[in-house]
């Protein structure tokens, strides 16, 4: 099976990390990493995050971030370092296993595949045969701003805000994570955004064709969530913003430059 390192972001995760079950996939698939990052924490995370590093080194590793910066910048600064290693696919997984750690197979049997696909999201779908559990609220809240999500990305996606992404160690996967996001609590739509900006401005393949929703067969909510109803106000904010800086047509440049490689050889496109 090909190789991957999975950041989980972590903040004040003393009581909701399951040492065991990170523990006890590790041993069964000795070519799958961990990073965790520790976002600034402020109870015993840092240290249990050390203990598991020094028992399975081979297996952990953690990134400690001296202040707290959010999920977003956590994510991202944990994802630059996970594709400078020489993995096939680095992704992101929430710390409190909502996404059961036994998907991770699937995803990467999905770019396994199917080579022209650079990116697989987790998607909670309930259906007959899945164990989908959700508060409603947060169902419904979510299925309203999936649909405005989908139309400003023109993209028809359903879950957005999935905490399982995986994606292809690859330079336009690495150009995704190469700024700091202006959003925070929907960065995932942001960087469906930049995906937009770079078929806009490199003729890169579209989104339709690259990426994935896999259907996950299980899911649950978990208590401590940091993520609260009035929070989706937020996030309709954050949506005006990605429209206007990454999608609106007036724009005339990309938020990052991408280096593409075509033969022997490479052209270069500042923004």
């Amino acid at each position: 099976m090909s190789s991957a390192i999975i950041v989980i972001p972590c903040f004040n995760e003393e009581t909701r990390l399951e040492v065991l079950q990170f523990r006890k996939y590790a041993l069964a698939h000795p070519k799958h990493q961990f990073l965790f990052v520790n976002d600034g924490s402020n109870d015993r995370t840092a240290l249990i995050l050390d203990d598991l590093k020094a028992a399975v080194p081979e297996s952990f590793n953690v990134l400690h971030l001296s202040q707290n910066q959010g999920k977003a910048e956590a994510v991202r600064q944990g994802m630059l370092q996970a594709f400078q290693s020489d993995v096939d696919y680095a992704g992101y997984w929430d710390a409190d296993l909502a996404t059961p750690l036994e998907m991770i197979p699937d995803f990467i049997h999905q770019l396994d595949q199917v080579p022209q696909l650079s990116l697989v999201i987790g998607a909670r779908v309930k259906l007959l045969g899945r164990q989908i559990e959700r508060q409603q609220l947060r169902h419904y809240l979510g299925r309203v701003f999936a649909t405005a999500a989908s139309t400003v990305l023109q993209l028809p996606i359903y879950d957005t805000q999935c905490g399982a992404k995986l994606f292809r160690n690859s330079l336009q996967s690495r150009t995704l994570f190469s700024t700091r996001f202006l959003t925070n609590w929907i960065f995932d739509v942001e960087l469906l955004a930049r995906s937009r900006q770079l078929e806009k401005f490199y003729q890169c393949d579209s989104l339709e064709t690259t990426v994935y929703e896999l259907p996950l067969n299980r899911w649950q909510d978990v208590a401590g969530s940091k993520v609260k109803p009035h929070d989706f106000l937020k996030a309709f904010f954050e949506l005006c913003s990605i429209y206007w800086n990454y999608l609106r047509p007036s724009i005339k440049k990309p938020f990052a430059t991408l280096s593409v490689q075509t033969g022997s050889d490479q052209i270069r496109k500042v923004a």
